[in-house]
């Protein structure tokens, strides 16, 4: 053994190899920590003073390579100065350099995922084999970051502009044949040959049969393109890049830059360059937030994980009540993840429905070679039809997903209670009835809970698992067990009208109201609301919501919150709903939609919106982007402060995540809580006061004053 730390080992196998071995100590995966680069650096100096080193071979004990850096790590680095910055990451670049230089060659075995800095490592490395159930790639730009230890420098070398634009760019993790198309690796084996693979493959560059001197130069010189073809490259990469990426995520863009300006520079001076992009795109609200959507996702993980080791019981069996397009897409869901599940309704036309439901997303993914026609037929009859009770004493969990009406839920809650076992956990999907208030149907509360989930349920990843008043902990916990098996985010909260997602939607759905009834043009509030990054405006969102959905449970929030969610004026959606216009499911609403080639529908803008609002709103006029911005978002931004100061969501981190993925509000924000700090909670405290003329909901809480007063934040 010439090194041993706690992440890195390197001993001496025969005929003057060494093997560098990573095996962090104490963790599932191994990671370039702060602890890891120091180590690596110490191996190396190991290495360069081994007398009679013929090669080495880099391995990894655990079953991944390594995932990349530690995120943690990068949070201090937020607004520290470009040194600070440039310092962190010059290490490892160190390191990398080191390990290119060496007088032996380098091979490395991929055995698992090697992303970030983890293939950043294996591109110093002169030889790259890998496993096929390995992965590979440069996620960076998902957290809003661009590689920082030499990806963007060595790829296009290694693999050509083509590819490495593609791979960093688009973040994406490449399977063991894609990085061998690619160039990226030089064999791809079965992991049990991985091991003998690479030192075979060693041997051959000690031999000379190899000629790994040729690659090191390859990757320290310049690119092998001429000014036009390099040119042409990324100036076309930057325009379809930039378009991909939107204005508010730069990193794409930037690292396609920095590969561009590194060109015609040599290793040291592109690596210069990269981390003067990196340091550029370190400093952007961009990176912060979804460095901080990162972190706040492995809570999210470690909370649900929690609840699932304290379920009494595996989830072997579930059945839905209420087939058609919710009912169809839970039990798609569950079978797609590997639990049978039954379907329940009391009509055939919705059995139907629900199972046509999910023979349409299966028929999609065997159409985009995602699924074999077998695969799909294994998982259509693990979902069982059926109009009666039978087999219900040995399900384990019921997802009641019947018509939001709460004497039906009722009257179905007490039914199904009857045929099933006395443990046997009952959730309800209710979007916004009270759980507490269902409850009071049932017999064994303690089993029942709300397992609310968004639509199209295959699309979006959360679901909310609500408490109600006589809820145990078993119920909670064996319905988070089934969310994750079934592929979801489950965030507990706690019972309350709309519960989290909805209770805050509807504030901003208010607000919205608020600006059509004083004379704005709902095409510019949707687009100005786009342009700030939610995926689609506020008008266009009711249509996709549902107009008639939306109108009634309006009428529920209002009923729980009257003082900030009554209204005392005929709202844009109350007068399309008394028109008959509902949203896309009857192809019109505040927009009108007909079939695109796809037969999605498209939004199409009509007049008639227009005419039915006249009589009931004021001369339109123009308002400015900071005004709209302000009377939509204050009133979801205060809502969200009460829901965590009530203790119906137990964090700031979930609170923001409840948005994120049961919203789609804007990745690059962070989340609501997020945003206010980026802003200051003092300016967000006079944006609420300027318009608080508008009501309750923009009253800013007792609280957020107290932040502002102390200069507090919401995340520390």
């Amino acid at each position: 053994m010439i090194f041993k730390g706690n992440a890195i080992t390197v001993q001496m196998l025969d005929a003057g190899i060494a093997e560098l071995n990573f095996d962090a100590q104490g963790g599932s995966v191994n990671v370039f920590n702060s602890a890891t680069v120091a180590e690596l650096s110490e191996a190396i100096s190991a290495l360069e003073a081994t007398e009679g080193l013929n090669g080495v071979l880099a391995t990894s004990s655990k079953p991944v390579f390594v995932v990349g850096a530690d995120i943690n790590e990068f949070v201090p680095l937020f607004g520290a100065p470009a040194d600070q910055i440039s310092a962190h990451i010059g290490k490892n670049n160190e390191n990398n350099n080191r390990l290119e230089d060496l007088k032996a060659p380098v091979v490395v075995a991929i055995n698992g995922f090697a992303l970030g800095g983890g293939l950043e490592f294996c591109l110093a490395c002169d030889y790259r084999v890998m496993s096929t159930v390995a992965q590979v790639g440069l996620p960076e730009v998902k957290l809003g970051l661009i590689p920082g230890w030499g990806g963007t420098v060595r790829l296009p070398r290694v693999a050509g502009v083509d590819t490495a634009i593609e791979w960093i760019a688009s973040g994406k993790q490449q399977k063991a044949a894609a990085a061998l198309a690619a160039g990226v690796v030089d064999g791809v084996v079965e992991p049990e040959k991985l091991r003998d693979a690479a030192l075979q493959t060693l041997q051959k560059c000690i031999s000379g049969e190899f000629d790994y001197q040729a690659r090191r130069a390859q990757k320290k010189a310049p690119l092998k393109h001429n000014f036009i073809e390099a040119t042409m490259a990324f100036e076309t990469s930057k325009a379809f890049v930039g378009a991909q990426a939107g204005k508010n995520m730069p990193a794409p863009v930037t690292a396609v830059k920095a590969m561009q300006k590194a060109a015609d520079k040599d290793r040291d001076a592109a690596l210069a360059l990269e981390t003067e992009g990196f340091v550029k795109v370190v400093q952007t609200e961009a990176a912060q937030s979804l460095v901080g959507i990162f972190l706040s996702d492995q809570l999210l993980a470690k909370k649900a994980k929690g609840w699932e080791k304290k379920a009494d019981k595996k989830v072997e069996r579930g059945a839905v009540l209420g087939a058609g397009i919710m009912g169809g897409g839970i039990a798609y869901q569950s079978a797609l993840k590997g639990t049978p599940v039954k379907m329940k309704d009391i009509a055939q036309a919705g059995i139907d429905l629900g199972m046509n439901e999910a023979s349409k997303l299966l028929s999609k993914r065997v159409a985009r070679g995602r699924m074999a026609p077998a695969k799909m037929g294994a998982i259509l009859s693990s979902i069982e039809p059926t109009l009666s009770y039978d087999g219900f004493d040995s399900i384990d969990v019921v997802v009641e997903a019947v018509v939001e009406n709460p004497k039906v839920k009722h009257a179905v809650l007490a039914d199904v209670e009857k045929k099933v076992s006395a443990d046997t956990v009952i959730a309800s999907n209710t979007s916004t009835i009270s759980i507490s208030y269902l409850a009071e149907a049932l017999e064994r509360p303690e089993n029942f809970c709300g397992m609310h989930f968004f639509n199209p349920v295959h699309a979006m990843p959360l679901v909310e698992v609500i408490r109600g008043e006589k809820t145990s902990d078993t119920a909670i916990a064996r319905t988070v067990a089934y969310a994750n098996a079934m592929g979801k985010k489950a965030i507990v909260v706690n019972d309350c009208p709309g519960f989290l997602v909805n209770r805050v939607l509807f504030p901003y759905f208010a607000g919205f109201s608020g600006l059509v009834r004083d004379g704005a043009d709902f095409q510019q509030i949707d687009k100005v609301m786009e342009k700030w990054g939610w995926p689609m405006g506020p008008a266009y969102l009711l249509d996709v919501v549902g107009i008639d959905t939306g109108v009634h449970a309006e009428e529920v929030m209002a009923e729980g919150f009257p003082e900030r969610m009554g209204k005392n004026f005929k709202a844009a959606t109350d007068i399309m709903f008394e028109a008959d216009r509902y949203g896309q499911k009857n192809s019109k609403g505040f927009y009108n939609y007909e079939p695109d080639k796809k037969g999605k529908p498209k939004k199409t803008v009509t007049e008639e919106s227009y005419d039915l609002l006249k009589p009931h709103v004021a001369e339109r006029r123009e308002f400015s982007e900071e005004e709209i911005i302000a009377r939509c978002m204050v009133p979801m931004a205060t809502e969200l402060a009460r829901c965590l100061e009530e203790g119906i969501v137990d964090s700031a981190a979930e609170a923001d995540m409840s948005l994120i993925y049961g919203l789609g509000f804007p990745a690059f924000r962070g989340g609501v809580f997020r945003w206010i700090d980026s802003i200051g909670l003092d300016k967000f405290v006079e944006m609420a006061d300027k318009h608080v003329d508008q009501g309750k909901l923009f009253e800013a809480t007792e609280a957020q004053r107290e932040m502002a007063a102390s200069g507090k934040k919401y995340y520390a």
